[in-house]
């Protein structure tokens, strides 16, 4: 196992690097970011030279990627074009991007694949039908609108809960939100769920454990749910990045000053220290829930085993 962890360990190395390139290259081909500093003003030359010293932009591109690549190595992200650190942004944003990652990949896990297994054990009843007709109109709905529904029958008109999230951001304001950042990927859940639950009952080691005798709660939690799992466990582990960097809409609906939120700033403004810093952040996040992912895969499968 432990060598299998270091192995992966090293081919994240060209995968990041790659992929930080590629975000470096795509982030400063959408213009002059000192000029959109601007806005409709020209800016003074000399202003404009001395920005651009100061942030590397008068340097060729390969020389300011490396430049970066070295800063990052050292825990310096870069300073905004506002003259506050990239990682001050990063440490306020993260923790409440991730408390709502958490929510929404709680929910997924409870409500889908609880909703999976009853669907899957229930194949082609009334349930099971009701199920699915009700993944396919989550999965219809785009997220704004039930974001936008959701805050004003539960927050405006009921009063339930707070229409907007405090700058703290604690757990029992992102219930809400979080629900709503997880139903298009919980829908999913209790489908994948449901088809691998289906499959999996009439495989030959589940009626060899109802033969002989095994109660049925034992036989679903112990024998079918570990290998049903395996895809669903598959999806979460990519979602668990998607969840982070495509909170945008939802944290923009209720007031969430996340990771999203951070994004659409940096985009919106043309600031590419923040958007680069937060992407590469993203990306770490992403190759490191892909390796839980991978070695997840040996506790719920004993037949899988890393060399």
């Amino acid at each position: 196992m432990g060598h299998y962890v270091a192995r992966r360990l090293l081919q994240m190395i060209p995968v990041f690097i790659g992929t930080t390139l590629l975000i470096f290259v795509m982030v400063h081909a959408l213009g002059d970011p000192v000029a959109a500093l601007f806005g409709d003003r020209t800016p003074d030359p000399a202003t404009a030279a001395q920005l651009r010293a100061e942030f590397n932009l008068d340097k060729p591109l390969w020389q300011q990627y490396l430049l970066y690549m070295g800063k990052i190595f050292t825990g310096d992200f870069g300073t905004a074009f506002n003259g506050q650190p990239v990682v001050e942004l990063l440490a306020n944003a993260l923790p409440i991007s991730f408390r709502l990652m958490l929510v929404a990949v709680g929910f997924e896990i409870l409500l889908g694949i609880t909703l999976g297994v009853v669907s899957g054990l229930r194949k082609g009843g009334g349930i099971d039908s009701s199920v699915l007709l009700l993944s396919l109109v989550v999965i219809a709905i785009p997220t704004f609108v039930t974001g936008v529904l959701a805050q004003f029958l539960f927050g405006v008109k009921l009063g339930w809960v707070s229409p907007a999230v405090s700058p703290e951001a604690p757990f029992r304001e992102l219930l809400l939100p979080g629900l709503i950042l997880a139903l298009v990927s919980l829908a999913y859940v209790t489908r994948l769920t449901r088809t691998s639950v289906a499959e999996n009952v009439r495989a030959d080691y589940v009626r060899t454990a109802v033969a002989k005798g095994l109660p049925r709660r034992r036989v679903t939690t112990r024998h079918l749910l570990r290998n049903s799992l395996i895809p669903v466990v598959t999806y979460l582990g990519t979602d668990v990045g998607n969840l982070m960097a495509g909170a945008l809409v939802t944290e923009r609906i209720f007031n969430i000053q996340g990771v999203g939120y951070q994004l659409f700033q940096g985009v919106l403004r043309q600031n590419s220290p923040t958007v680069v810093g937060f992407v590469t952040i993203l990306v770490l996040v992403f190759l490191l829930a892909n390796l839980l992912v991978d070695l997840l895969y040996a506790v719920l499968d004993p037949r899988i085993r890393y060399a």
